[in-house]
């Protein structure tokens, strides 16, 4: 467990779970600074145990909690249908009655995979949308939601889109590293989506918890919004515009080519379009994330500054 020493006696008592995890590791940074920040990983607490779980929120009594816990294998969720269960769908519930009890907030995040992308309109789908997932981990994550709406009485629910971050497993990281072990790629260019850096994940998570005063008058404003990048690609463009951009001098690579989902099979059925209309947050927190090139530009550039040394 890390816990961060408390701003004052009037700041919030944050819990975060998933601390390791790549949204989990932004937001044990942009927390910090806003609160008593207490972080839990895998080998501090087994969220799949719910008396253990019940036992440590109630030993550190937040008044906010913050879920960025979550069974993100797609495709081996298909077999594990279980094991994400409890992890995305019954553990937010279990959340939700807990803050209750200690009237706490809670800040759960959920994904675009909720949704089917056979009829998603122009730009996006919005939070009224009917979701339709395609796979199990869709369906999982769906349930955590409606978990959370249907108990918690304060409460931000936050979808985002084609996850990505400078640590653990993502398209991001794997794309570099196959262009320094492979001559030619194949990347699916008929899903349509945004991918989405952590770390604007949780430094808007972050902006939005500064505009209140108290935890508790996050109720005010409760409810389910979407939280992505702008813009709009494919898995094969943002591969492209990843390794064109990337300084890296050590590419084998020599051709990058575009295919088909049928020409990729996976166990696990993608959405054609998951993009997210994310109007709502910015009417109503005044925030909006950078369209997806912007963002990569930046976590390249994080990348470099990693490998000089530079501040």
């Amino acid at each position: 467990m890390a816990r961060v020493a408390s701003r004052s006696d009037s700041s919030p008592r944050i819990l975060l779970l998933g601390k390791q995890g790549q949204v989990g590791w932004e937001l044990h940074r942009t927390l910090a600074p806003l609160g008593d920040l207490i972080a839990f990983d895998r080998a501090d607490l087994d969220l799949t145990q719910a008396d253990a779980v019940r036992k440590r929120i109630r030993e550190v009594k937040p008044t906010l909690i913050v879920n960025a816990a979550a069974y993100t294998a797609v495709d081996r969720a298909e077999d594990e249908r279980e094991s994400a269960m409890r992890i995305n769908g019954v553990l937010p519930g279990l959340l939700a009655e807990e803050a209750n009890r200690i009237d706490a907030a809670l800040i759960h995040y959920s994904t675009d995979y909720v949704f089917g992308g056979e009829q998603a309109p122009p730009d996006g789908y919005t939070e009224e949308m009917s979701p339709q997932p395609l796979n199990v981990y869709g369906e999982t994550k769906l349930a955590g939601e409606r978990a959370v709406q249907t108990t918690s009485r304060s409460y931000l629910i936050f979808r985002t889109s084609w996850v990505y971050g400078l640590r653990g497993r993502n398209f991001f990281l794997t794309m570099l590293r196959l262009a320094r072990e492979r001559e030619e790629i194949k990347v699916v260019n008929d899903q349509a989506g945004a991918p989405t850096w952590s770390r604007m994940i949780a430094e808007t998570t972050a902006r939005i918890l500064t505009q209140f005063n108290q935890t508790a008058s996050l109720r005010e404003v409760s409810g389910l919004y979407h939280l992505a990048a702008g813009g709009r690609t494919t898995w094969y463009r943002f591969a492209e515009a990843l390794l064109n951009q990337s300084p890296s001098a050590d590419f084998r690579l020599k051709r990058l080519l575009p295919i088909s989902s049928s020409e990729y099979k996976t166990r696990a059925l993608r959405p054609s379009c998951s993009l997210l209309d994310c109007s709502k947050l910015k009417r109503t927190f005044g925030l909006g994330l950078p369209d997806w090139e912007e963002s990569l530009t930046l976590a390249l550039d994080e990348i470099q500054k990693t490998v000089t040394g530079d501040p």
